[in-house]
């Protein structure tokens, strides 16, 4: 299984960026898909996650209203849309992907199964 990320890059406070996550290896269209990030000396944290069907979406609270997370099943590829970004929004953003069946909205890393390698968001202010 590959996940593949990319998109990210540097941006002044209050742009927008698209990340961008290819799949390969995996049957795609049954697996939630989520966005963690990792900042210098922080632990890894949830951002954003889609099931696997589409039809349900979750964000963590201070993306809530600038995130967006979406997917096509077709391409086999998730995408977060970053806009107004912060400085806090600075990180290494990571694609991650969960067999699709749970009853509750994985938000753990733990619960993830594949990793894409992360692409780095630099906000500048």
């Amino acid at each position: 299984v590959q996940l593949q990320a990319c998109g990210g890059g540097l941006v002044q406070v209050g742009g927008s960026l698209r990340l961008s996550c290819a799949a390969a290896g995996l049957t795609f269209s049954s697996y939630d898909m989520a966005w963690f990030r990792q900042g210098p000396g922080k632990e890894r944290e949830f951002v954003a996650s889609i099931s696997w069907t589409g039809g349900r979406t979750y964000y963590e609270h201070s993306v809530q209203d600038r995130f967006i997370i979406s997917r096509d099943n077709g391409k086999k590829a998730v995408s977060l849309q970053l806009n107004n970004l912060k400085p806090e929004d600075a990180a290494v953003y990571y694609c991650a992907a969960t067999y699709g069946r749970a009853t509750s909205p994985p938000m753990r890393p733990t619960q993830y199964t594949y990793w894409g390698q992360g692409t780095q968001v630099t906000v500048s202010s």
